[in-house]
């Protein structure tokens, strides 16, 4: 604002420099001895000219000035509004945590109260043989434990603050039954978003959720599924994914606790059982290859809960976890595994794996998710990732242009268009790489797709019909049951997986070259069959 007002002063005094100007300019007219082309005139209206330009500059630059501290004051304000509303969800948050650890804590001292109460209150009657009565005989503290959580259970239910949609899962949990809890969850598997809700509120009837889950992980390895009709691998995954599953509850349910509380909840005896299968599945991990679990593979997700639901990352080397993450990296709870492992400060060296695997989605996501975007740039990572799918896409020798070999280029190129598409949808990223013509390119080889399709059943042969007269005459039938069983079906030669999750892109495996068969999906039994782990989908980021 003062160099403001000195060029207005200095503004103002040209008049008088003008005028002083003028006076000299006579007198040196006055001593001349020689015409002088110039006129004072001609001087005078350059000046003037000069100075109105000036005026002129210095008016709009004021305006320009205004203008910028009225759009600044606007940006304070705005902001303050938004610190504001962040300030209050903030504190609303906070007192929703407070109140649900009250909630606990107080269930919590239900429990260990009611059990001394009952030990103190109920009296032991001597019979004549001077043996307790029926009955009276003094039960072991972890079932009155349980008895007082479950009747707190019970009490919130009848008070409407609980809407119970199972209540077979409270019994399970009651009875400590692991091996019917993996059951009534396959037989449910339709409905895993409310079971999921209810189950970490169920181990609260256990007289302990965290041996409960243990037990849970029994046959994660060992255990042989039965095989119905071809489906042992499909039953086994739908069981690892329940293991997977029941270990997120109960870290549900202790993310509501505090220290004290989960202190008796994970003990030290639960910490060393842990520990125990921790060690006995590590070896099994070693045999994994990264690039054929293509950032799914339940085994290494599994560990990794393993250690974080029962605080026992810290008995483990950090680097051998950091090498399983990519492992997982197309999991949707691969961020929060990172954080409760502590390996937030791995996740570059991670990142950079996955770019010069030739997952670069998966290497975009985890840079979102770590906030790392500036050290990983995600436009050109898309972008190398597109150029990778088109380079793989291409046939190796230009003769190699069959139908097959193009139409499995095109549909590689398309699956790679959809997977960029979704993933700069999901992270807001429009205006640094424009959708309109990926999109443009994703329906082009959708119309080649369809034209193919109706090529190919336009040119199948048509079945001959049956003449009237050919009676006795048909075919030799042969033994349809043996050759059946000689020629396994596709599906089960070729088993096809499923993954429930919010973005789904199955990226190339490696750099090393197209792959033969299209991504794999899950197809599951009766039993674990159909069944999605924790039913979330993941289509560009993280799978359950």
């Amino acid at each position: 604002m003062e160099d403001t007002q000195s060029v207005a002063m200095l503004m103002q005094s040209t008049t008088s420099k003008i005028q002083q100007l003028q006076k000299a300019f006579a007198e040196l007219e006055s001593h001349r001895a020689i015409t002088l082309n110039l006129k004072w005139k001609e001087l005078e209206e350059h000046f003037h000219g000069l100075e109105k330009s000036l005026k002129r500059r210095f008016h709009e630059l004021e305006d320009q000035e205004k203008e910028f501290e009225t759009k600044t004051r606007l940006a304070q304000q705005l902001l303050e509004k938004r610190q504001a509303a962040v300030k209050a969800k903030e504190q609303a948050s906070l007192e929703r945590l407070q109140e649900k650890r009250d909630a606990a804590v107080f269930a919590i001292a239900n429990a260990l109260e009611k059990p001394r109460k009952l030990s103190s209150e109920v009296p032991v009657v001597q019979s004549d043989r001077g043996n307790e009565a029926p009955g009276t005989a003094e039960k072991p503290p972890d079932s009155v434990a349980f008895e007082g959580n479950s009747e707190d259970i019970k009490n919130t239910v009848e008070s409407g603050n609980l809407e119970v949609t199972y209540p077979e899962l409270v019994k399970l949990c009651e009875d400590m039954d692991s091996e019917g809890l993996h059951k009534f969850i396959s037989d449910n598997r339709k409905n895993l978003a409310a079971l999921k809700e209810e189950i970490p509120y169920a181990f609260k009837a256990a007289a302990s959720p965290a041996l409960l889950v243990l037990d849970s992980l029994n046959g994660f390895y060992h255990t042989e599924v039965p095989n119905t009709d071809g489906k042992k691998d499909s039953n086994l995954l739908g069981l690892r994914r329940t293991c997977i599953m029941l270990m997120e509850c109960l870290s549900s349910l202790l993310s509501d606790l505090d220290d004290v509380s989960i202190s008796a909840v994970i003990s030290e005896d639960i910490k060393e059982q842990a520990k125990a299968i921790a060690e006995q599945w590590k070896p099994k991990l070693d045999a994994l290859d990264m690039d054929a679990s293509n950032g799914n593979s339940l085994e290494a997700h599994a560990f990794l809960q393993l250690l974080a639901t029962f605080f026992i990352a810290s008995d483990f080397n950090e680097e051998e976890l950091s090498r399983l993450i990519p492992m997982v990296s197309r999991r949707r709870q691969t961020a929060d595994l990172c954080r409760s492992l502590g390996l937030s400060e791995k996740m570059p060296g991670v990142i950079e794996v996955l770019v010069n695997n030739g997952r670069q989605i998966d290497a975009v996501n985890l840079a979102f998710a770590f906030e790392l975007t500036e050290q990983f740039s995600p436009v050109p990572l898309l972008k190398s990732y597109l150029k990778d799918a088109r380079k793989v896409s291409s046939p190796i020798k230009p003769g190699n242009t069959s139908p097959p070999a193009q139409t499995e280029v095109n549909e590689r190129e398309l699956t790679a268009l959809k997977a960029v598409i979704k993933c700069i949808e999901d992270h807001s990223l429009e205006e640094q790489y424009p959708v309109e013509p990926l999109q443009k390119q994703v329906l082009v080889l959708e119309k080649a797709k369809a034209d193919k399709k109706r090529a190919t059943e336009a040119a199948k042969p048509q079945p001959k019909r049956p003449r009237a007269n050919s009676a006795g005459q048909g075919p030799r039938v042969t033994n349809v049951a043996a050759d059946m069983a000689f020629y396994p079906r596709v599906t089960d030669r070729y088993l096809q997986y499923v993954y429930d999750r919010p973005y789904v892109y199955p990226a190339p495996a490696d750099n090393h070259g197209p792959s033969l068969l299209p991504p794999p999906t899950y197809n599951f039994s009766p039993s674990h069959g159909n069944y999605f782990g924790n039913g979330y989908q993941y289509q560009a980021s993280y799978i359950h």
